[in-house]
């Protein structure tokens, strides 16, 4: 869904959207210049017919771009969700392509598959660089005609489908590598979108703590503590490697251990949660001190960049 929280655009995974393939963080806000860049970004490709590719790091919330461009499109069929990391090497085309009555033992129907599934609506392939090249050069070919053969079938199925397919690695790399087909690099770039990480927007970090913050408090029936400025510096500090998905998780843990109405630095266990503590530690010492010293000491810390 997309609302608006703290006075700020946001989207959201819902719960009864889940699929067992899929890997995801679970919000975005478009709070930081980055952000809303994307969001304008997106708006205008989502009403557009190419296939898209986005590209982030793990756990940003690819996915939640994807879901907005199905939903902002006039497709009115199933958005599908695939990791592609999760499809059996050995049944990647039964499972993307799907298979006609009989082609395996016990199978007496037939299935369409992943693709077939998204007919009339949206594929979502995250970490399309997992898929095996011989897959590739299928699914390609099933882009471009419009049309699959399921696995045993003689005849090929129409399909129209939209891809929006995700990575976290650079496609162009691979491709000079030999490990991803170059024509289908290149009908992906049609449209692109970077997320960025999340060190990289830090002015979405507070909204998405916050947002969480809320949610974890509605769904264990706590109250909802404030973050201390102390907390908030060394959210805005920390270099998030897991990002929007490590957030949640640093939020939820803090909700749990803390004992008063605020967060805390030393709730968040952050390697850098000392710097809070430090800077708690400074005021006290500018609180104490002499006019003359307190303005020395002020002049020093902002020459450090502290406070």
């Amino acid at each position: 869904m997309s609302f608006e929280t703290f006075g700020q655009p946001l989207l959201t995974f819902p719960d009864a959207e889940k699929s067992p393939l899929s890997i995801r963080a679970k919000a975005l806000v478009f709070v930081d210049p980055r952000s809303r860049q994307l969001r304008e970004d997106l708006e205008q490709l989502a009403t557009r017919s190419v296939s898209v590719l986005i590209r982030g790091e793990t756990g940003t919330g690819k996915e939640l771009l994807a879901r907005h461009i199905h939903r902002a499109s006039d497709r009115g069929g199933l958005f599908v969700s695939v990791n592609c990391g999760a499809i059996s090497p050995t049944y990647a085309d039964a499972e993307l392509f799907g298979y006609a009555a009989g082609s395996y033992s016990g199978s007496a129907s037939s299935r369409a598959g992943w693709f077939g599934s998204a007919n009339g609506g949206t594929l979502y392939l995250d970490e399309i660089g997992d898929l095996p090249l011989p897959i590739q050069t299928k699914l390609l070919a099933a882009l471009e005609n419009h049309e699959v053969t399921r696995v045993g079938a003689h005849q090929p199925s129409p399909v129209d489908v939209r891809l929006v397919a995700a990575t976290s690695i650079d496609l162009a790399q691979a491709v000079a590598a030999g490990k991803f087909h170059e024509r289908l690099y290149h009908y992906l770039s049609e449209g692109q979108l970077e997320l960025p990480a999340l060190r990289e927007r830090t002015g979405d970090i507070l909204s998405l703590a916050e947002y969480f913050l809320g949610i974890y408090s509605q769904r264990l029936g706590l109250p909802v503590p404030l973050i201390s400025e102390a907390a908030q510096l060394v959210l805005e500090r920390h270099s998030w490697p897991g990002n929007t998905r490590e957030l949640e998780n640093i939020i939820h843990f803090a909700l749990l251990v803390s004992t008063g109405d605020e967060i805390l630095p030393e709730h968040l266990n952050l390697p850098d949660t000392g710097l809070g503590q430090l800077e708690q530690q400074l005021k006290q010492i500018i609180g104490n001190g002499s006019a003359d010293e307190k303005a020395a000491l002020k002049r020093l810390i902002a020459d450090a960049g502290l406070l």
